[in-house]
């Protein structure tokens, strides 16, 4: 059975394909963060290597789900099976999360793992997680792949920035888009499938912007609302800052950077999502604010800057987050953004 939740668009088109034997060779799957394209990702490695599914081609009705019973749905749910290889940012390396991009040695294992006869299913699947990460040489070393990819394989490429990829990978994908999940929907899937008190399903729909990822996350554990709220109080106090404030906290992030890029990235959406609500208060549109439980502090900010400060600063965060993903220095980057905070 499929399990994302929101993307029935999709799960008809790829039904179809599975059913058909006329699955692309490979596939762009582009949304923001934590709306499900890893799930959907492994859910598809699984149903082109189910073997219920497999059972049921010479009867001639195929059908589409993967079973999620079989060994080989199991392990790959697990992610222990040979022929599923996941590549992102630092993966396979010493340094870890310090490498900043996807690099041209781990396309050629790709390459590599790719020319193998499948050893347990009946497909290889490649994964890379941050598509948008793959430095140049790496998405050109990529692009014969994709131009020529062997019969048993797909290749699944994951990205929350479509347009940071090359067009040239862009048009040899087939692109599947995920939607955020209606705020009423998520609600509800919340307090049926997770047991969410309503109260706590609506404000965690509300934050995660129809991501369930996000939404399920902050349900199971926590901390994460408790690290938001630190997170706030801290992008207060910085506003409020003078330059030392200011300059420390972009040491701070830097340093944070180097080790978690993707933590920084989720810091800088949190920014980007108060500023939004900055700009929604200034026009008048404050009940479609994320951050509706800290309207009192918000108002008061917004009481402070005009619009034009407010969409001003809007730009420079998404100039900020472009610079970071194109590996630009991130001392420089972060002291850069917050000298253009307005007072």
């Amino acid at each position: 059975m499929w399990q994302i939740y929101g993307q029935d668009h999709l799960v008809l088109q790829l039904e179809a394909g599975l059913k058909t034997g006329r699955l692309a060779h490979a596939y762009l799957l582009v949304g923001p963060p934590h709306v499900g394209k890893m799930a959907l990702a492994l859910n598809l490695a699984q149903a082109v290597n189910c073997l219920e599914r497999a059972a049921s081609i010479p009867g001639g009705d195929a059908g589409g789900a993967p079973c999620g019973n079989c060994v080989q749905c199991q392990r790959i749910a697990q992610g222990i099976h040979a022929d599923v290889k996941i590549v992102g940012v630092g993966s396979g390396e010493e340094e870890g999360p310090a490498r900043r991009d996807i690099r041209i040695d781990q396309v050629r294992e790709i390459e590599s793992f790719l020319n193998l006869t499948p050893y347990e299913g009946s497909c290889k699947v490649v994964i890379i997680d941050g598509a948008e990460l793959l430095n140049t040489a790496a998405a050109n070393a990529l692009l014969k792949t994709l131009e020529e990819p062997p019969a048993d394989a797909l290749l699944l490429l994951l990205t929350a920035n479509e347009d940071a990829l090359l067009s040239t990978i862009r048009s040899r994908c087939r692109a599947l888009h995920l939607k955020p999940v209606a705020k009423a929907e998520l609600e509800r899937q919340l307090v049926s499938e997770y047991a969410a008190e309503p109260e706590l399903a609506e404000r965690l729909a509300r934050l995660s912007r129809g991501c369930l990822g996000q939404a399920v996350n902050a349900l199971r554990d926590g901390q994460v609302l408790e690290q938001r709220e630190a997170d706030l109080e801290r992008l207060q106090a910085v506003c409020q800052g003078g330059l030392d404030v200011r300059f420390d906290y972009a040491a701070e992030l830097a340093t944070r950077f180097n080790r978690d890029r993707e933590a920084v990235r989720e810091l800088l959406y949190l920014w980007l999502g108060w500023w939004r609500d900055l700009l929604l208060i200034k026009e008048g549109a404050e009940e479609y604010a994320v951050n509706a439980d800290y309207l009192t502090p918000l108002r008061l900010q917004a009481g402070r800057l005009s619009t034009g400060q407010v969409a001003a600063f809007i730009r420079r965060l998404n100039r900020t987050l472009a610079a970071l993903d194109a590996n630009a220095n991130a001392r420089l980057a972060l002291e850069t953004l917050l000298l253009g905070l307005p007072g």
